[in-house]
């Protein structure tokens, strides 16, 4: 989904800076700076970095919300006993970038969400500062993770609702995008 957007706010002349996790997906735009990273750590450090320099953050990226306490660098052999994996939570990136957020930049975030999701949204919405939120559901066939569809809904930070039909990613990037434009044109 993050692919997508990119590619069409550079179809419209944007110069996107897009910072991605590992995927077998390329950037087809010149306009598109891509920044590979590997950890929600380095996300996080990349988007802080860059964001006073944006006029808009797109927050698409599934941030796991907690990682492993202790990292091992080689594999961990099977015993007889259970093994526990204690977690810590990862940084907020759309929080952080929300408290830094000036009143000329546009802050979108998503949420993915499997009960009580237009509630769940937007309270996301309020607690990072988002001026709209893209809303996945996981109870909607063909959306989220695994597809080349998605089914969203849109909501902004005065709680509007915009539905939408499930489509491919590409046209659903072109939706967003054109929330985006306008919310400038205002």
């Amino acid at each position: 989904m993050g692919y997508a957007i990119a590619e069409e706010l550079a179809n419209h002349g944007a110069e996107v800076i897009l910072v991605s996790g590992p995927t077998h997906l390329e950037v087809l735009n010149p306009l598109i700076a891509k920044i590979s990273i590997q950890t929600a750590q380095e996300m996080y450090d990349e988007c802080v970095k860059y964001f006073s320099g944006c006029d808009v953050a797109v927050m698409s990226a599934a941030v796991a919300d907690f990682k492993p306490e202790v990292q091992f660098d080689k594999k961990i052999k099977r015993a007889k006993d259970n093994m526990q994996i204690s977690l810590s939570p990862n940084k907020d990136i759309a929080a952080e970038l929300g408290i830094m957020k000036n009143k000329d930049q546009i802050l979108v975030g998503f949420a993915l969400e499997t009960n009580d999701e237009i509630e769940n949204a937007k309270i996301k919405i309020k607690n990072k500062n988002l001026d709209f939120i893209v809303l996945n559901s996981l109870n909607d066939k063909g959306a989220g993770f695994g597809h080349d569809t998605n089914k969203i809904s849109i909501i902004d930070n005065k709680n509007n609702l915009t539905k939408f039909d499930l489509k491919s990613k590409n046209d659903v990037a072109i939706d967003i995008v054109k929330i985006l434009i306008g919310k400038f044109e205002k």
